[in-house]
């Protein structure tokens, strides 16, 4: 006899059906798990067994052999226990087989037979209830496992409780999902003052979804006007959410936390590594570029990060996903962001400062703005001055607006783009996304915004993506008036934000 259970192996953020099987068979005692299973699936055996000893259950005198199916495909994580258990406790009629064989299961056992929370699953919830089972997975994880409406989720504390459940002696009630996280809430740009070209590059990147860069000396206010972007981003939609939490579900933060409508601001360290960033390591998880999916990726001190990992950045931002290839794995990982960056003209920081620039100047600004390379400078829309502001004429500046009003137009903006795209059958919402014919028909100008679009490309040497993603910004600018098409002074604006200038 063969007794089954369910569980999932991930491919990202996609949870792909294990077929667990046990064997129990005459032979020397003994217990093995064979499908490509990796260090913590094979110390599985182990725990499992500990598990049933904790509670009075003994092994059967048999040869226990466990079969991971589809055998060529890797398996990974101590969340195989609960699956392993189950099908044990089956092949031994502890609990009904056909019981069993209709739960998908995860999580990892302790020693006395309690269950610990795993990484997961609300993937794991999506596919469950795709194929009609019941979700079997630890207590912590039943709110998250929740959120699915369609998934039959049960969430018991120990094993015991589970074969209680399984057996009919107490049945688990179904959890709640977890709540709407809408407590936190972002800096206003009110305590900004002055910096308006980058208030007005910060609103347009905003309104549009383009990746904006500062550059300017120390303590001029980059990293705070960055701070306050996502405070004039609308909420996400629940798609969107629930797209990101599916992403910090296979990362394990998820269940610590609610599922928030608000969107992620992730602000790497310039020593991240290309892994940290991208993702990868033993597992090929999800970096901080995923993490920040449908929101904002702050890379400040731009130019310090490893050229690796700023060259890893080229394909999120012009996909929308990341593909992580490892000796051990090839996933894919959703990875629309929109990136903020700022950097320091030099080194030093004070380039255009007479009398506390270094030595080296003005060389070192270009030797030190040459560390990111044309691929990556061609992606970002908008790059804009920040100089400093005396500390006496800060001082009498009135505060800058508030974030509510710009918010609204950000809004109206971004509701512009919808409808257009969807009056042409398109999926995508902002013009950042457009390209080709969509964004052609999207961004129509008139003949004198055309001639100063062709004129400007062939000063600035604009590549054929940038001429589109300055497109692309000149329609965001209409937007942003409720203009129906585009302008030359839309195209004139666009194109100033296209090649930085800082003054040596």
């Amino acid at each position: 006899m063969v007794a089954r259970c369910s569980s999932v192996a991930f491919e990202g953020i996609e949870a792909r059906e294990v077929d667990v099987q046990c064997q129990l068979s005459a032979g020397t005692p003994g217990f093995q798990i064979v499908g490509l299973p990796d260090k913590a699936v094979a110390e599985s055996r182990e725990r499992v067994r500990a598990a049933l000893t904790s509670m009075g259950v003994t092994m059967p005198p048999k040869r226990v052999v466990i079969n991971l199916a589809p055998a060529d495909m890797p398996k990974e994580g101590a969340h195989f226990d609960l699956p392993i258990a189950l099908a044990l406790l089956a092949a031994m009629e502890v609990v009904p087989p056909d019981a069993a064989a209709g739960a998908l299961a995860m999580g990892e056992l302790g020693l006395d037979g309690r269950i610990a929370p795993c990484a997961g699953v609300l993937p794991a919830a999506v596919t469950a209830a795709a194929l009609d089972r019941m979700l079997v997975c630890p207590f912590g994880n039943g709110p998250e496992a929740a959120i699915v409406a369609a998934a039959d989720v049960a969430a018991p504390e120990s094993l015991v409780a589970l074969i209680n459940h399984l057996t009919g002696r107490q049945a688990l009630p179904r959890p709640d999902p977890v709540g709407a996280e809408q407590d936190e809430t972002y800096p206003d740009l009110a305590d900004v003052r002055g910096q308006l070209k980058a208030r007005r590059a910060l609103e347009i990147a905003a309104a549009g979804g383009h990746n904006l860069l500062m550059i300017g000396p120390p303590g001029v206010g980059k990293s705070m006007l960055a701070s306050r972007l996502p405070g004039i981003l609308p909420p996400l939609s629940p798609q969107e959410a629930l797209e990101l939490s599916m992403v910090r579900s296979v990362d394990g933060t998820l269940a610590a936390r609610a599922m928030s409508r608000l969107r992620p601001f992730i602000r790497p360290h310039h020593s991240a590594s290309m892994p940290a960033l991208v993702g990868g390591g033993r597992r090929a998880g999800p970096g901080q570029i995923s993490l920040a999916h449908h929101g904002v990726l702050f890379m400040d001190e731009l130019a310090e990060f490893a050229r690796a990992a700023l060259d890893g950045l080229r394909e999120p931002l012009e996909t929308g996903e990341i593909h992580v290839a490892r000796a051990n794995a090839s996933v894919r990982y959703p990875s629309r962001i929109q990136l903020v960056a700022a950097m320091n003209p030099c080194r030093c920081g004070y380039l255009a400062q007479p009398g506390r620039a270094c030595s080296r100047a003005p060389r070192c600004g270009s030797d030190y703005q040459q560390r990111l390379s044309g691929p990556l400078l061609d992606r970002i829309d908008l790059v804009v001055e920040t100089p400093e502001i005396p500390g006496s004429e800060l001082a009498r500046l009135p505060a800058g607006e508030a974030s509510a009003p710009v918010a609204a137009r950000v809004a109206d903006a971004r509701a512009r783009q919808a409808e257009r795209f969807a009056g042409m059958g398109l999926a995508i919402r902002l013009n950042s996304q457009a390209e080709g014919e969509a964004l052609e028909d999207a961004a129509a100008m008139d003949e004198d915004a055309r001639e100063l679009l062709g004129r400007a490309a062939e000063r600035l040497g604009l590549s054929a993506r940038g001429m589109s993603r300055a497109l692309r910004l000149a329609r965001t600018l209409a937007d942003l008036e409720g203009a129906a098409d585009v302008r030359r002074g839309h195209v004139a604006e666009a194109v100033s934000y296209r090649q930085a200038r800082v003054a040596a």
